[in-house]
């Protein structure tokens, strides 16, 4: 067959269709996003009479951002930087260098995913705490889910270049799950 010609390569037509999906992907995800951002500053910029006109609720004592957020801030940041690092050198043909980035994106997104779980265990306030709570706890749960996946998404894109399946010129499955993770990144800095 034709494609079989291709040594497992994709054609052009398939892999813009398949850069095209994963865009469409994104964008429906920033939609997911948006609505969520949506509830929050509904609630916070008219907050209603039965929460005393105030954001957040009396009782409710929201987490200091300079904390855990803010550190969590910085391990996604970075991560986006080592798993470009990852690109640029797949790109040059640098394997070693390449594959360190990605264990550093590893380490950092698994980092990030820990401490998200101990400032939902040390957070002074719960998902039943009103508007706030819920809009926080789905909000913040969401991205993490976001964060998971796109741990996963890295995890398989590192398994195929240690197996050789992804190359200086045949990488597009690294390209889409770079992106998804970029995206992850851009939530958290709106969240944050």
């Amino acid at each position: 067959s034709a494609e079989g010609a291709l040594g497992g390569y994709h054609t052009f037509d398939v892999q813009r269709s398949l850069n095209i999906g994963v865009v469409l992907f994104i964008v429906s995800e920033i939609f997911f996003f948006v609505s969520i951002f949506w509830a929050y500053f509904h609630s916070a910029l008219s907050p209603t009479v039965e929460l005393g006109s105030q954001w957040p609720a009396p009782g409710v004592e929201p987490l200091n951002a300079f904390e855990i957020p803010l550190l969590n801030t910085i391990l996604l940041l970075t991560s986006a930087s080592s798993l470009t690092y990852a690109h640029h050198a797949l790109i040059n043909g640098s394997r070693k260098s390449c594959l360190i980035g990605f264990v550093v994106t590893l380490a950092l997104a698994v980092t990030f995913t820990g401490f998200q779980a101990l400032e939902y265990i040390e957070a002074p306030f719960t998902i039943s705490d009103g508007v706030f709570g819920s809009t926080f706890f789905f909000s913040t749960g969401f991205h993490g889910i976001h964060v998971i996946i796109g741990t996963i998404f890295i995890t398989v894109a590192l398994a195929r270049i240690i197996s050789y399946q992804l190359t200086d010129h045949h990488h597009l499955g690294f390209e889409a799950a770079a992106l998804y993770w970029h995206f992850v990144d851009v939530v958290w800095l709106f969240l944050f």
